[in-house]
């Protein structure tokens, strides 16, 4: 009683935190109306004066040491005054800075140290402050908007009034992404208006903040139509998108504010950290502060696919073309056998003999799931009932057998549920009808055991006998794999539903938003598997030179947040994985909309036809209606009903995704029909035409459900914005693929009589949103899992970037090459020590192996009655001598170029070879839970092995590199240089 009568009295947590929020709001409004009084000038005065505050929290910007080598007198007392001017702001906070910083080399050098040591305690000084000057700077914020009103902003070429100034909801949401919060506002209220605040707050710092959107239409509408305010307060605004260079990035980066889409900062980040020759090359200049508009979109749905950066690989892509007619032709058999199943099954029930049809039935369901001949049957509920009668009877663990019995008699099995397709013996020995065991993968142990037995064979007989075999077990799993993914793009994916062909290229569709996922492909194979199902050009597969999960980019940010309109249904998510808790704000007047009760079907045909009919009396009355769809292929059947009725409709979709938001800003105009997919992040308002809320608003029609619930809420928040009238319904099928693979059709079909017997409701709506549970569960773990594999992979990529970026960096590469070289010595001498025993501080033998592994003469009495770290470090002084007198001649500039240039080129050759390893190894330890292992346990011990094999390659590799190129340059020949071509 206590608990539930507790929240009643003081509101819920989140009304908590919006109550706690609105004393501020209140000050904000108190303050601007003061402002109002006051000339623009007063509005550049606290901009300014805030700015030069948190100036002293930037980084220091003082010479390198190799530059401090060469300034004159004049040189080093401009710089001791720059960083002294610096520590006068500095010290009353940080008083352990030096009192004074000579103009000498040694003293700027101890003065950089010394603001370093300090640097790692300004993240919280910058929270501080900019806490406090809130109130301030978002009245600042809320009166420039007011000046700015009547004014006309430019907006993609076209001329756009301004009409906005923050509501106090708006302050809420504003104060909520400041705090690192997800602010939950429904459609049109204004979010993009909102994230002005906390934007122009954090990049007052000048650290820069990144505005994430989810298409470059918005990201660039965004930036000028935002960005008019932000430079009226006298900040500066870029956009990145994919078509720019270089040089145009890094200035678009150096603004106080950059806009651009997930894809774009994920790739820039790839490529500086893993791609970048100088440091001219990196055009990002770290991870302060981001906004996520969307982000329920970005960070959940665009999760599952990793952001990849590619390179021609040596594999290529005949397999696939050589297998597909063997494929496509099994699946057309496959076709064939399901349509008698199909024809028996009707002549069995015409027959009366139920059990034999159930057992036919369920063999269709195994071999075909969306066969159209079956789909017809299970319109009928007494068939629907008996197919789930004889899948239950199945389940019992004493009839597994016979259920094996029954997946002989097909070519494969098609899981829909869990998207796998498995080939059967029959389907085998189709393929393979000469090579019974072909797709049997054997144990290569004991072939590898007789090979060292065999006492004829001497050791490199040895060595090629197991490289043959190697190469035959390789050649066997490449066709196996091959085949399978073949499989699966034929029955597993559907042109216009998982991704459409456009310009003789296969791209994915987004079934969230809908939308093509440009320059994504599906890995492992699959991409070109589906382009030889679709006889298109077969794209090369690629060796992955970058990659990093949406997830993991995200989590870089020292403080993130984000917006959307549906965020609560996914809050244990966005916390366990981002930190990042949800907070519903207030919207700004009441919520007008009517959500009617769903219409429940038992097939397709019906659903489509009470929609057509639904549509039609709307569009009589002239209420403007939205119809969403769950796939292309549905859009279009959607279209083509239609037109047969004569209703003038517009279409969008991935393949009009270019006129999607002048398609989208139409909708509410008097009589209009827009057939759409998924409305997910369109981030265009519907505004409604003269007269239309007289006749009810805008009428959202979905046509099934989707397994997320928060794609149902987008849909159905694309009406009644800003107190308009509306109303909203879904059509739903026991066809539609969440009933069939999700819930229960029977029990369904069963409520439905059950209800249309009595009159009532049916309560058939906690079926379908337990269904929807159900689905969000398995793709949070799948999205959860995913993530768990990539965490060991960005533990280890942290450490290379890091390294990588030290080598870019560097005030004295000569430090790094020294550090090479006596890391590689010690590590091979313990590798000497291990493999030898007792002999391995013998002199002589240490001595022939110096002799035959090191660039450098070593003499006796240098080894002899030393131990192992003396002679470590003996040979380790030797060896960097002679390094240093190879390139004494060669001017610094250059030799520094050509030593970044070869350590870099040895860490990004080791690491793409260990992201492939790293691939194959994910790849193999699922099978390991069959033997009761946990393959993410298996994961991180194997793939920490490999990480210590990387560190060691990439030390040996650049140790090798370093003297080679040493020797070139000693004798005046330039090194060769070679650059992999790149894709994203």
């Amino acid at each position: 009683m206590i608990s539930w009568l507790f929240p009643k009295i003081i509101g819920g947590k989140n009304e908590r935190e919006v109550n706690r929020i609105r004393p501020t709001v209140a000050r904000i409004n108190e303050i601007e109306a003061a402002l109002q009084r006051e000339p623009i000038g007063k509005l550049h005065d606290l901009t300014n004066g805030w700015r030069l505050d948190l100036s002293r929290y930037h980084p220091l910007d003082a010479p390198t040491r190799s530059q401090l080598a060469g300034l004159d007198k004049d040189g080093l007392t401009k710089a001791a005054a720059a960083i002294e001017a610096r520590f006068g702001l500095l010290r009353k906070e940080f008083p352990s800075l030096p009192t004074k910083v000579e103009a000498t080399p040694a003293a700027i050098e101890s003065a950089k140290s010394a603001f370093h040591e300090i640097e790692g305690r300004f993240s919280k000084s910058r929270a501080k402050y900019l806490e406090k000057i809130l109130p301030e700077a978002y009245a600042v914020v809320k009166n420039a908007a007011r000046r700015l009103t009547g004014t006309e902003v430019l907006v993609n070429g076209h001329p756009l009034e301004w009409r906005m100034v923050h509501f106090d909801v708006q302050l809420i949401g504003g104060i909520a992404l400041h705090r690192g919060m997800i602010a939950e506002m429904q459609t049109g209220e204004g979010k993009t208006l909102v994230a002005t605040l906390p934007v122009f707050l954090n990049a007052l710092t000048g650290l820069g903040v990144h505005v994430v959107t989810v298409n470059e239409y918005l990201a660039r509408r965004d930036s000028e139509w935002m960005g008019a305010l932000f430079r009226f307060l006298g900040l500066s605004v870029g956009c990145i998108d994919n078509q720019m260079g270089p040089s145009e990035r890094r200035a678009a980066y150096a603004c106080d504010i950059t806009y651009g889409t997930n894809s774009e900062f994920g790739f820039d980040y790839l490529r500086d950290n893993g791609m970048a020759r100088t440091r001219e090359e990196q055009v990002q200049r770290g991870h302060h502060f981001a906004i996520i508009d969307e982000v329920d979109s970005i960070l959940i749905d665009e999760a599952r696919t990793p952001l990849l950066i590619t390179g021609a690989a040596p594999q290529s892509s005949r397999p696939f073309e050589v297998h597909r007619p063997l494929v496509e032709k099994l699946v057309r058999h496959q076709t064939e056998l399901c349509n008698q199943f199909a024809a028996e099954a009707k002549r069995l029930l015409k027959e009366g003999d139920e059990r034999s049809a159930g057992l036919v039935l369920f063999k269709l369901k195994l071999g075909q799931p969306r066969n159209r001949q079956f789909l017809r049957l299970m319109e009928n509920p007494e068939i629907r009932r008996l197919l789930e009668k004889t899948i239950l009877s199945f389940q019992h663990g004493a009839f597994q057998k016979d259920v094996f019995k029954l997946k002989e008699e097909l070519y494969f099995v098609v899981d829909e549920k869990s998207r796998v397709a498995d080939l059967m013996e029959k389907g085998r020995r189709h393929l393979s009808p000469d090579e019974p065991d072909s797709f049997t993968l054997t144990d290569t142990r004991p072939g590898l055991a007789a090979i060292e037995a065999d006492a004829s064979l001497g050791q490199e007989q040895k060595a090629l006998a197991r490289r043959e075999l190697a190469s035959r077990m390789d050649a066997q799993a490449s066709r196996i794999h091959v085949i399978s993914q073949l499989l699966k793009a034929y029955c597993l994916h559907e042109r216009d539903v998982h991704y459409v062909v456009r310009d003789g290229k296969v791209s994915i569709i987004d079934e969230s938003t809908g939308r093509e996922m440009e320059g994504r492909r599906w890995s492992d194979g699959l991409h070109q598997a589906v382009e030889a199902k679709e006889r298109v050009t077969i794209e090369e597969e690629n060796q992955t030179f970058a990659t990093i999960t949406i997830q993991n980019y995200f989590r870089l940010y020292d403080k993130l947040a984000g917006m959307t309109g549906t965020a609560e249904t996914e809050v244990a998510e966005f916390h366990d994985i981002y930190k990042l808790d949800v907070l519903p704000i207030p919207t700004n007047t009441p919520n007008l909309r009517i959500d009617d009760n769903d219409q429940i079907f038992k097939t397709r045909r019906e659903k489509y036809n009470a929609v057509i009919e639904k549509i039609s009396k709307a569009h009589a009355l002239g209420q403007p209606v939205l119809i969403g769809t769950a796939s292309v292929e549905a859009s279009e059947t959607l279209s083509r009903l239609l037109s047969r009725a004569s209703i003038p409709h517009t279409v969008l979709n991935a393949k009009q995704h270019e006129q999607e938001a002048e398609i989208v800003s139409l909708a509410g105009r008097r009589g209009a029909v827009t057939v759409s997919t998924n409305m997910a992040g369109r981030g265009t308002d519907i505004k409604l035409g003269e007269g239309v809320a007289e006749l009810g608003g805008l009428f959202v029609i979905g046509t099934e459900r989707h397994p997320s619930r928060r794609v149902d809420r987008q849909l159905r928040g694309r009406c009644s914005r800003q107190g308009d009238p509306g109303r909203s319904q879904f059509f739903i099928s026991l066809e539609d693929d969440l009933m069939r693979n999700h819930a229960s059709p029977e029990q369904m079909a069963a409520m439905i009589e059950q209800a249309r017997k009595s009159g009532k409701p049916s309560p058939i709506g906690s079926l379908i949103e337990a269904a929807q549970r159900r689905v969000e569960q398995r793709d949070y773990l799948g999205r959860k899992q995913v993530l768990d594999f990539d965490d060991v992979m960005n533990l280890q990529r942290e450490i290379v970037y890091g390294y990588r970026n030290e080598v870019l960096t560097t005030e004295d590469t000569r430090r790094l090459v020294h550090g090479i070289i006596g890391e590689t010595l010690q590590a091979q001498l313990q590798e000497l020590a291990a493999e030898w025993g007792p002999q391995a501080l013998d002199p002589e033998r240490l001595l022939r192996w110096a002799h035959d592994h090191l660039p450098t003469r070593v003499e006796h009495d240098e080894l002899e009655g030393r131990n192992l770290d003396a002679i470590s470090h003996v040979l380790t002084e030797k060896v960097c001598g002679d390094y240093d007198s190879r390139v004494r001649q060669v001017p610094q500039e250059i030799l520094e170029r050509e030593e970044r240039r070869l350590i870099l080129s040895a860490i990004d050759q080791a690491w793409r070879e260990h992201l492939t390893d790293m691939d194959e190894l994910r790849d193999g330890v699922y099978l390991r839970a069959q033997g009761q292992k946990d393959p993410l346990v298996e994961y991180k011990n194997e793939g920490f092995a490999l990480f210590n094999e990387l560190m060691e390659s990439i030390r040996r590799d650049s140790f090798h590199f370093l003297f080679r190129t040493a020797v070139q340059l000693e004798v005046g020949f330039p090194p060769k240089r070679s650059e992999p071509t790149l894709s994203v």
